[in-house]
């Protein structure tokens, strides 16, 4: 009987240790997309084919960021990905906390097949940030959207008339563009919301309430702050 005592004593601690390790591992699941988000946004700010994307950026109210888009991965015979809803705020509040969104479609038009892509969307006008928030954000429809140039370099001081309510810089396998966001739907994602910043946390409650935050997320919002 001597024995079984602690033996069954660690049994429960085994028990215990694997119910707190189950939100730990959900977690890790949203703090890898902010990581990745963070290296894509690096990557992408920095490549000389993208010099124009920092000075949409600086004029952006928001931007999605998607570090993994796969075509044919993610609904059957469809396209998507997760990745993260970033608002800029006013005076010194500076960039918000990621919310988490994903992109889905019947067909987003990759126009080399069975590729994976990482993208920053830039959104340039309330109307679709207002779309992002409410859920309602569908390209091709009342939100405008158009590919972002590529290499000759915006400056922060441009006088160049953005047109567009969203402009997306995406590079494919290597290779620069080749993605159309034509007919896709951006969608909230509640769950992963509440697994990284607690229960009945919202994406308006994230970027633009500003109730909550998450320390892990600092390294994105950092490499977010020059701009």
């Amino acid at each position: 009987m001597t024995r079984i005592k602690p033996l069954l004593a660690c049994l429960l601690l085994l028990v215990f240790s694997l119910g707190v390790m189950g939100p730990a591992a959900a977690l890790s699941d949203q703090q890898e997309i902010i990581d990745e988000a963070r290296i894509t946004f690096d990557k992408l700010t920095t490549d000389p084919e993208f010099a124009e994307l920092p000075g949409y950026i600086n004029r952006a109210k928001a931007l999605l960021i998607f570090p993994t888009l796969v075509k044919g991965g993610f609904i059957i015979g469809g396209e998507g990905g997760t990745g993260v809803l970033v608002v800029r705020g006013g005076g010194r509040q500076g960039w918000s906390y990621p919310a988490f969104y994903t992109l889905a479609a019947a067909s987003v038009g990759l126009q080399i097949g069975g590729q994976v892509s990482e993208a920053i969307l830039t959104i340039m006008s309330q109307k679709a940030l207002d779309a992002v928030l409410d859920n309602q954000m569908k390209f091709g429809g009342d939100v405008s959207l158009a590919a972002g140039p590529l290499g000759k370099g915006l400056g922060a001081d441009t006088t160049t008339n953005l047109k567009a309510d969203v402009y997306s810089f995406a590079k494919t396998s290597g290779l620069f563009g080749g993605i159309s966001f034509e007919g896709a739907g951006i969608l909230k994602r509640d769950e992963w919301n509440e697994a990284y910043y607690g229960k009945g946390t919202t994406p308006y409650g994230i970027v633009i309430e500003r109730r909550v935050s998450n320390p892990n997320a600092e390294n994105l919002r950092n490499a977010l702050a020059p701009y």
